[in-house]
């Protein structure tokens, strides 16, 4: 299978609000399997549809050390959450960068899988982070939105210049 290219800030189809996946079939399969791969090979824990320039309410996650606990979010929502907590977080679509942001500790989340079966998931620590990060990618949202103006600003004039030094 194929890596899929990685989209990086300040890319505008970063932007994009993905849409619901009507039907899981073989096709989405297909999908999640590449992403997973993709995901993998970074390396990273987390990857949305969004960053790959798919865009559908798809996640693939997997926060195990051994790199062997993979999980399909099709279509999540997150139905509860409780307390907060301050992670440094990086991303796949922004590089070399890791910087604070304050989300909810614990989330309960539905969603369908990869053979389009309904769950519903309780998530906590860096499993619940990853998550909520990856669904901000559905909503066109990057983690450094939660950052202030100059250093948003700051971190795109770097990828802007490393992007153009690789062309």
């Amino acid at each position: 299978m194929a890596l899929l290219e990685i989209l990086e800030f300040p890319d505008p189809r970063l932007r994009t609000v993905a849409k619901p996946v009507a039907n899981v079939d073989g096709r989405i399969a297909r999908l999640t399997d590449a992403m997973l791969e993709t995901m993998y090979a970074a390396p990273g824990i987390g990857l949305a549809a969004s960053q790959v320039n798919v865009h559908k309410r798809i996640i693939v996650i997997d926060v195990s050390e051994e790199k062997d606990s993979p999980l399909v979010l099709i279509n999540p929502t997150i139905r509860a959450n409780e307390g907060e907590v301050e992670t440094n977080e990086g991303c796949l679509s922004v590089p070399g960068f890791y910087e604070p942001v304050v989300r909810a500790e614990a989330i309960t989340v539905e969603a369908v899988d990869r053979e389009g079966s309904a769950f519903e998931l309780d998530a906590d620590g860096m499993l619940a982070v990853c998550i909520q990060h990856e669904m901000d990618h559905l909503e066109g949202k990057l983690f450094v939105d939660y950052l202030s103006n100059t250093k948003r600003q700051l971190i795109r004039k770097k990828l802007v210049k490393q992007q153009k030094q690789r062309a």
